[in-house]
């Protein structure tokens, strides 16, 4: 299970960043701004698109919608994990009602660090990945 100390900047990949959301204008925006940050981004509209493409030890960070068709990002999540057990995660909603669930679902996650709000993401996502990957 994921856990804080698994927060960890690998020097491998540290930063190349993989976002999953079914809002292909939020990704363009997400991968402008981190790219700009001197980022590497991979994005994907299609979570089970992004899934089968998805390669351990690819990526320091990976960043999920939560609310998507086909498959939700906590189930996005659970899946990756059984091909990268260390890679670190953060999620992303507009839906305040999904912090409950994430909670439940995942205790020992730092809600600060792997919880991000659409409305603030922008602001606040450049903030979130220099704090998981240094």
């Amino acid at each position: 299970m994921f856990t804080d100390s698994s927060i960890t900047n690998n020097t491998n990949k540290p930063r190349r960043i993989l976002i999953v959301d079914d809002e292909p204008d939020l990704i363009s925006i997400f991968k402008m701004v981190l790219e700009m940050n001197d980022f590497e981004v991979d994005a994907y509209n299609d979570p089970l698109l992004a899934l089968s493409n998805f390669k351990q030890n690819a990526y320091g960070l990976v960043i999920l919608d939560i609310r998507m068709p086909h498959i939700n990002g906590f189930e996005l999540y659970k899946k990756i994990r059984t091909v990268d057990d260390k890679v670190n995660v953060c999620f992303m909603t507009a839906f305040e009602d999904y912090r409950q669930e994430f909670k439940k679902s995942f205790p020992k996650m730092d809600e600060i660090k792997c919880f991000i709000r659409k409305p603030n993401a922008i602001e606040d996502l450049v903030k979130h990945v220099a704090t998981i990957l240094g």
